[in-house]
């Protein structure tokens, strides 16, 4: 086959793309601010601010699989007395019907710490230390029992997929305050993706670069971000300017067409992230206190507290929003509850305390929010023998920092912790109180999708409100 002139150019873009789109061209498309970001207050959203902020960025610790309230923050006595009885509260939902089985009691103890008096689970020691530091919400609920949408609603507030995170809502609203680092960074788990993947840090219909860029914290942190080797400075410099070239010429036969434009829109801020990503995630300058603290020199915590330390460092430069993220969904504990929940708790507890002390001790607590959750809870009877299925109606979550209470215990379950009964707080109370914390009205916040404006919490529908009682 003979190509035209103009087809030709038009193969050599497509080629050029196919090999360089997973590597810095990529990593400015997903999440580098550009030119219309350059200042916080140039962000498109910024009209949803109302100027009463209290807090400035977020890191967000998720949980995947949906931990276990009444064996960790909610301790229902009521479950002891029926252990092993058929449960006695009449209807309740399942997952996995067939394997329904009587009252499962929590095995754990339970003790009251800090002047709050609130009550954690012996395998929490750590989380028992910042007792007076974070607001535990034993009240929450959602609308699914199903990972998938559950996830979906935690981190979007919508069932459907394609939907854009709280994140990058956040972002688009505050834009950045680091020109050489993401200002969403998502600091995966060597082990894998979590369930449903990248969409948990998906942009959906906002713009492509307000969604999360992974990090990882290894060697090379940024898939591609490094020049390959053999390509020298020269020969990198023009290949950048025959891109560059191409996309122009792209432009002038189609000139309606932005989005090539708009997603590959600075490289050099790609460039400067060659120096400033490996600075901030070099952990040799940290002290030995530090790295102790965070568990860096027992093998249990040295993961997961690495990547506590490093979502420290990153907010410290800027970063807007970071979120940690497990492999899988190791909370999902349908068989050997007890046993997972001790190995899960041995690994995170101590780094998620020690991030939330050592954000305290250097001042960046008050304006920084430190969120701990999953997606849902468990039911109080037994899967199986020894696993506890899904459950929607009520699960714990905390917060700490940021212009939340601290000490504070808000709401509570029904006896046997099956259902939120006071002060019941869903996914989109939660999202409105969250950017109300940042200087944002949830009501406010929106763009154009479908023929109207979309918001996070589509409150008109879900009837979302910031729960003042959570807030300071």
């Amino acid at each position: 086959m003979i190509w035209s002139p103009a087809e030709q150019l038009q193969q050599t873009r497509r080629a050029f793309l196919a090999r360089y789109a997973g590597g810095i061209g990529a990593l400015a498309m997903s999440q580098l601010l550009t030119n219309d970001l350059r200042a916080e207050v140039t962000a498109p959203g910024m009209g949803a601010r109302t100027g009463t902020a209290r807090a400035k960025r977020v890191i967000c610790l998720f949980q995947h699989g949906g931990p276990s309230q009444m064996d960790l923050f909610d301790p229902k006595p009521e479950l002891q007395k029926w252990h092993g009885k058929p449960y006695p509260g009449g209807e309740i939902e399942v997952h996995f019907d067939k394997q329904q089985g009587n009252v499962l009691g929590s095995p754990f103890s339970f003790a009251k710490h800090g002047e709050s008096g609130m009550e954690l689970c012996e395998h929490l020691p750590h989380t028992a230390r910042i007792a007076d530091d974070i607001c535990l919400v034993r009240s929450m609920s959602t609308e699914s029992v199903d990972h998938e949408s559950a996830l979906r609603l935690i981190h979007s507030g919508k069932f459907l997929a394609g939907m854009p995170a709280w994140g990058s809502w956040v972002l688009y609203a505050l834009g950045t305050a680091n020109e050489n680092l993401p200002a969403y960074v998502v600091l995966g788990d060597p082990g894998g993706l979590p369930v449903d993947g990248e969409k948990n840090w998906s942009s959906g219909f906002l713009p492509a670069l307000y969604q999360g860029t992974p990090f990882r914290s290894s060697a090379s942190p940024v898939f591609n971000l490094q020049t390959p080797a053999g390509i020298g400075p020269t020969a990198r410099r023009n290949q950048l300017n025959l891109l560059e070239e191409l996309n122009r010429r792209h432009l002038d036969r189609h000139p309606e067409n932005t989005e090539l434009t708009a997603r590959i829109a600075n490289f050099e801020t790609a460039a400067r992230m060659q120096m400033a990503v490996p600075d901030a995630l070099d952990l040799t300058g940290e002290t030995t206190g530090t790295r102790q603290q965070y568990g860096l020199d027992n093998p249990a915590t040295a993961e997961y507290g690495t990547r506590c330390l490093l979502a420290r460092r990153l907010i410290e430069r800027g970063v807007r929003f970071v979120q940690i993220f497990m492999s899988g969904q190791p909370w999902d504990t349908h068989s050997k509850n007890a046993e997972s929940l001790k190995g899960l708790c041995a690994r995170t507890d101590q780094p998620s305390a020690a991030l939330v002390m050592d954000l305290k001790q250097r001042g960046l607590l008050d304006d920084t929010i430190v969120l701990w959750t999953g997606e849902f809870g468990r039911l109080p009877i037994s899967q199986g023998t020894d696993g506890r299925d899904h459950n929607r109606r009520a699960f714990s979550l905390w917060l700490a920092g940021g212009g939340f209470r601290s000490g504070y215990v808000h709401g509570a379950t029904d006896d046997f912790g099956y259902a939120s009964v006071k002060d019941v707080v869903n996914v989109h109370d939660l999202h409105a109180t969250l950017l109300h914390s940042l200087g944002l009205d949830h009501q406010r916040l929106t763009h154009p999708h479908d023929g109207r404006d979309a918001s996070l919490t589509d409150a008109e529908v879900t009837k979302a409100k910031v729960v003042p009682e959570l807030l300071a």
